[in-house]
């Protein structure tokens, strides 16, 4: 069953890589860490919400809006086959009702910040910027050509975008729901500016991350999604 349909559009997303220990501690039972190349990642993702339908109606005030998530990567061996999926650190939203639906139903780290957006198309140029405030603004920004390309098989951007599950941890329970897309187009990026107090937003777990440089910069171009209804499979 769908629980939630909607487009996710502009997707600028920030990779670094982490000493897997740090994440460890936020593992759902019953997954595994998922590796590529042997190293472990954790992404900053913003991007826009689109035309959000909740079990296929259209909720005013709530259609339109920005996300920012921290997440990283694991997965799961079910009936001889793998399933990759994302873990949530935390997840920021505009809108305090979007926070208590996802945070009620699917257990999810939803907070609730002002947010703001600018996507401004050039001729040769894209500039996404996703911005939020705790206190102070942090940010997003992303600068690439103004022309989507399809991603090449086996590439870090494949890895970081088919990861077609989420998982939670809450308590000693592990839930899964799965999210259905097409594969994503990308951007090629030629530069990017972040402002972001790990420490601050994510605690210090990932306070390491303030002095280091990304490993991968992307931006894609995202799809319609579908969300199905989550399952407790522990």
């Amino acid at each position: 069953m769908n629980f939630l349909k909607a487009e996710w559009r502009k997707l600028a997303i920030i990779n670094y890589e982490i000493n897997p220990d740090i994440v460890l501690k936020y593992l759902p039972k019953g997954t595994e860490l998922d590796f590529y190349k042997g190293k472990c990642y954790v992404s900053v993702v913003g991007f826009m919400f689109l035309n959000t339908k909740l079990l296929g109606l259209p909720i005013p005030f709530h259609r339109n809006f920005e996300e920012v998530n921290l997440r990283f990567y694991v997965k799961k061996y079910e009936n001889g086959e793998w399933k990759r999926g994302v873990v949530f650190i935390k997840e920021i939203v505009p809108k305090p009702a979007l926070s208590f639906v996802a945070n009620s139903l699917y257990k999810e780290n939803y907070h609730t910040l002002p947010m703001k957006n600018l996507i401004h198309h050039k001729e040769d140029e894209l500039l996404i910027r996703y911005s939020w405030k705790d206190k102070i603004w942090h940010s997003i920004q992303i600068t690439a050509e103004n022309k989507a390309q399809p991603m090449e098989t086996d590439s870090e951007f494949e890895f970081i975008t088919e990861h077609y599950y989420g998982f939670t941890r809450k308590e000693n329970k592990t839930s899964e729901y799965e999210v259905c897309h097409p594969k994503w187009d990308c951007y090629q990026v030629r530069d990017y500016q972040l402002e972001i107090d790990f420490k601050k937003m994510y605690g210090s777990d990932f306070e390491c991350l303030n002095n280091k440089e990304p490993i991968s910069v992307m931006l894609a171009e995202g799809s319609e999604i579908q969300v199905k209804t989550k399952r407790y499979i522990i």
